[in-house]
């Protein structure tokens, strides 16, 4: 008999970041090992209170997402809890304790050590037989975070940044697995479109923490005297949309940048394919998806110096990387690979080597042993 996993993640599909593109990568992917259901929160009410995610047949689909509406015999289950409004994330951390009870796991599997982190610790009184593990995503919470990573029984780190956190709070014995990518879909889409001449790309929320302003300041001073067709292109949406949309204006590049707005994730892959450079100056990054998908589509990256990019990012060997908020630092790493076609050659071609590794199936077997350790 399988064992029944319980993962909590505070926002699954649509709401799609890094954390949550593991939980789902992986979670499809444990289905031949384990009872899998997702507890998550609801934040919408167009959202079913019961939902599942399909297993990834033999090829991969049109798009990364393997999702359909309903409680089928296979494949990972999806509880939602709250009302399906946006506070349900604060609702999150008391009510996922309950329905996980409901479940009578076997093991219950914390990713993000903020909201599903919390509920972890009140799972520990509430459901104590059950194996707890917890995953570290981010460097950006500080809240409750001793008793977060004492009440896990295993703990995982996406990067060698939060492994070293972990140690302030006594846990030195994080295993680490990172983030991944979906190979065959980034490998099919770079068949399929060619690169557009001149293209940069930033891919992630619109956040202060992103460093978009840094991104846009840098690339008007990069591109004085240069190419009209040299152009930014801007995917994703969040809290600073119409303040950088101001700031294009002021610095004059309005014209040569374009924003797409959220959309899903095949679609980002395919940007990802068509760019020649992508540029994230984030100021806080706990490892950060969007360079393992930007060097596996074959960019020439430009990243911050910080938290866990340079493992995945090389200096001089597979990227570029600059202090954050460094517009000057910025803006010569851009004129750089813009006026060398042989070094953005040479940086693409050394980030896709070994991106194996990466690849979710890979991440999902680390996981498996991960999960299974000591249960």
């Amino acid at each position: 008999m399988k064992r029944h996993l319980v993962i909590l993640s505070a926002f699954l599909f649509p709401f799609r970041s890094g954390a949550e593109a593991m939980v789902e990568e992986v979670s499809v992917r444990l289905t031949d090992e384990f009872d899998v259901t997702i507890v998550t929160a609801r934040l919408k009410r167009s959202l079913p209170k019961r939902d599942h995610l399909l297993p990834p047949p033999p090829i991969p689909p049109p798009s990364p997402l393997r999702r359909t509406v309903g409680r089928g015999e296979n494949g990972v289950h999806v509880v939602r809890v709250g009302l399906g409004f946006s506070f349900d994330k604060y609702l999150f951390p008391f009510l996922a304790p309950f329905a996980v009870l409901r479940l009578k796991p076997d093991i219950i599997h914390a990713v993000l050590e903020s909201y599903a982190g919390l509920a972890l610790v009140f799972c520990k009184w509430i459901v104590p037989r059950a194996k707890r593990v917890l995953t570290l995503q981010s460097t950006n919470t500080s809240l409750f975070l001793g008793p977060i990573h004492r009440c896990a029984h295993i703990i995982t780190a996406i990067s060698s940044a939060l492994i070293e956190r972990a140690k302030t709070f006594g846990r030195s014995d994080v295993v680490l697995i990172p983030n991944g990518i979906d190979l065959a879909a980034i490998n099919r889409l770079c068949t399929e479109h060619p690169k557009d001449s001149g293209c940069i790309l930033f891919a992630g929320r619109l956040e202060p923490m992103k460093g978009v302003d840094v991104l846009f300041q840098a690339f008007a001073k990069a591109i004085t005297g240069l190419s009209p067709d040299i152009h930014l292109r801007i995917v994703g949406g969040g809290s600073q949309e119409k303040m950088l949309q101001d700031l294009a204006k002021s610095l004059e590049i309005d014209h040569r940048v374009t924003y797409t707005g959220r959309i899903d994730h095949r679609a980002v892959l395919a940007e990802f394919a068509r760019a020649e450079i992508f540029c994230g100056l984030s100021r806080s990054e706990a490892l950060g998806n969007v360079f393992l998908e930007a060097q596996a589509s074959g960019c020439a990256v430009i990243a911050t110096n910080i938290g866990g990019i340079p493992e995945i990012v090389k200096d001089q060997e597979s990227g570029l990387l600059v202090p954050p908020d460094d517009i000057d630092a910025s803006a010569k790493a851009i004129k750089s690979l813009l006026a060398d076609p042989g070094l953005r050659a040479r940086l693409s071609i050394a980030a896709k080597k070994g991106m194996e590794r990466y690849d979710w199936q890979v991440i999902s077997m680390a996981y498996t042993r991960a999960l299974s350790g000591g249960v």
